[in-house]
């Protein structure tokens, strides 16, 4: 069965990626899988300088998934530059650098930073908050979205995916501006933005009151929204969203997605993502399908 993908001109062996943010950059995971199974490994979500991330409690379960407020905690473009992307150009899989920026400068320095890298992709995180103009996220704001993808754009010949937020009205005008804008590629949807409460401490349990939400309660819609992403671009799409198993992934296969991010159900079961393989590969023997390539988008 031939699972392979081409992304922006990049072959992935298979349509199975770790998401940003769920992996960290590797090392962790790979004590327990072998990284060459996997399709691709998305990094934690990079800035330009070292980020110490959010206080308080930053995880919290809730029934069918996980809040997180992380807060974009990373040691910063040099170290991922110099430490931890030499270790993943040489797992035979394709290394992903997530970028991400809380001002249009530094996205642009981040992106002239990783351009003069071997890494092969950059995933744009355009749902950072927008610092320097009152906290609202670059990717709800579809001129800042607009303003940041193009500039990120001139100074990077990378393949470029965008990371959408579904906290939008309209996911087919954001990934239409998305393409527009220079995107080779888009990936959704990064988390819903969710709030939770402590009632023994009458209060917020996240310190900045809401959260992400990620995980099994979101699938349902995210996966609304990739078909809806998918038949408004003529740019290859990366699906995610409470992706659990073979068989939520190949709904949003079939939904218009090229490849697939994994990201709550490593916290669950760290083979998570070699059984999602495992099991698209079989069902497309049951199915006498040859090439994942016949299912891509058929609803």
């Amino acid at each position: 069965m031939n699972l392979s993908v081409e992304i922006a001109g990049v072959k992935f062996k298979n349509p199975v990626i770790a998401a940003s943010g769920t992996f960290g950059f590797g090392r962790e995971f790979g004590e327990y899988i072998e990284l060459s199974k996997l399709g691709g490994i998305c990094s934690k979500g990079l800035t330009l300088k070292k980020n110490l991330g959010n206080k308080g409690i930053r995880i919290y379960e809730t029934p069918a998934g996980i809040m997180n407020s992380i807060g974009l905690q990373n040691p910063g473009i040099e170290y991922f530059v110099d430490i931890e992307l030499p270790y993943l150009l040489e797992q035979d899989t394709v290394a992903i650098a997530n970028l991400g920026g809380h001002s249009v400068e530094e996205y642009v320095l981040g992106a002239e930073i990783l351009e003069e890298t071997d890494v092969p992709m950059i995933e744009l995180n355009i749902s950072c908050p927008n610092v320097k103009e009152g906290g609202m996220a670059f990717g709800t704001d579809p001129d800042k979205a607009r303003e940041v993808i193009s500039k990120v754009r001139k100074v990077t010949t990378k393949p470029l995916i965008v990371k959408l937020s579904p906290n939008v009205g309209s996911i087919p005008l954001f990934a239409k501006l998305a393409e527009d804008s220079g995107a080779d590629a888009i990936s959704l949807v990064n988390t819903f933005n969710a709030m939770a409460i402590d009632i023994r401490a009458k209060a917020p349990v996240f310190v900045n009151k809401t959260a992400g939400l990620s995980g099994p309660a979101i699938k349902p819609i995210a996966l609304r929204m990739v078909y809806e992403a998918a038949h408004s671009v003529d740019i290859p799409v990366i699906g995610m969203g409470g992706i659990m198993n073979y068989k939520d992934a190949l709904e949003f296969i079939m939904a218009g997605a090229t490849a697939i991010q994994i990201g709550t159900a490593n916290f669950i079961d760290y083979n998570t993502m070699i059984d999602i393989n495992t099991g698209i590969e079989k069902y497309l023997e049951e199915e006498k399908i040859s090439s994942l390539s016949e299912i891509i988008g058929i609803i």
